[in-house]
């Protein structure tokens, strides 16, 4: 028998996906389960910034492609705004591109929309232990040594040297984001944005977004045909 914890002890979730019919889709499935509770739900990837500050969630759900910020930059930024919550991409694409992405930004997750409800609570309560789940149809063995690859890999690009910081600030420079808009997602001050930038821009030689946006595509960082889609 399945002791009903209280919502102090439930694992305490956020979705965001920007349809209205998966946010609510998945409330009504994590509150059915009696260990998690859905505290929040965001339509895009600002929002979801805005709830993780204000709910610190145990699990946060996240779409890749959302208006806006994508998936991608509220997994490399929510390390700073809420250090503890434990991220798991729920997408509809499968492309590798995708998963290795989410995987070296912090992601402990990736679920495929097409998997049964039954592997979306599994995921958050494997997260939520502090180990990677992925969706059987993923390539498992594949993003494995992929992701043991990196781990063991010495820093070879000037990027990789970056503080966690300064890729932040990369990531979203190389979405166009303005000083102002960098400041408010970051929770810091346009003057420590603007230093970061610099550094940014001198570390890895670049001299305007253009070229900025160029590098990020040209190491992997972004994919260019996710902000297409």
């Amino acid at each position: 028998m399945v002791k009903i914890r209280s919502d102090v002890d439930k694992i305490r979730v956020i979705a965001a996906d920007d349809h209205h019919i998966v946010r609510e889709g998945l409330r009504e499935l994590i509150n059915k389960q009696p260990d998690m509770a859905m505290v929040a739900v965001a339509e895009h990837g600002e929002e979801a910034l805005e709830k993780a500050r204000a709910y610190h969630p145990d699990v946060m759900l996240v779409d890749i492609a959302m208006p806006g910020m994508n998936g991608l930059g509220v997994i490399n930024l929510i390390k700073d705004i809420s250090p503890n919550t434990r991220m798991v991409v729920f997408s509809m694409y499968k492309r590798d591109a995708y998963v290795h992405q989410a995987l070296t930004s912090g992601a402990l997750g990736y679920v495929l929309k097409t998997s049964p409800s039954s592997v979306i609570i599994d995921a958050i309560r494997t997260v939520h232990r502090g180990e990677y789940f992925l969706s059987q149809s993923v390539e498992t063995e594949f993003i494995e040594g992929y992701v043991k690859q990196r781990k063991n890999k010495p820093s070879t690009t000037a990027y990789d040297r970056l503080s966690e910081r300064e890729q932040g600030v990369f990531r979203l420079m190389a979405e166009g984001r303005s000083i102002k808009e960098m400041a408010n997602l970051m929770n810091l001050s346009p003057k420590t944005i603007e230093k970061h930038r610099s550094n940014v821009m001198k570390k890895l030689g670049l001299g305007s977004v253009m070229d900025t946006m160029k590098y990020a595509v040209k190491i992997g960082v972004i994919d260019p045909d996710l902000w297409e889609e």
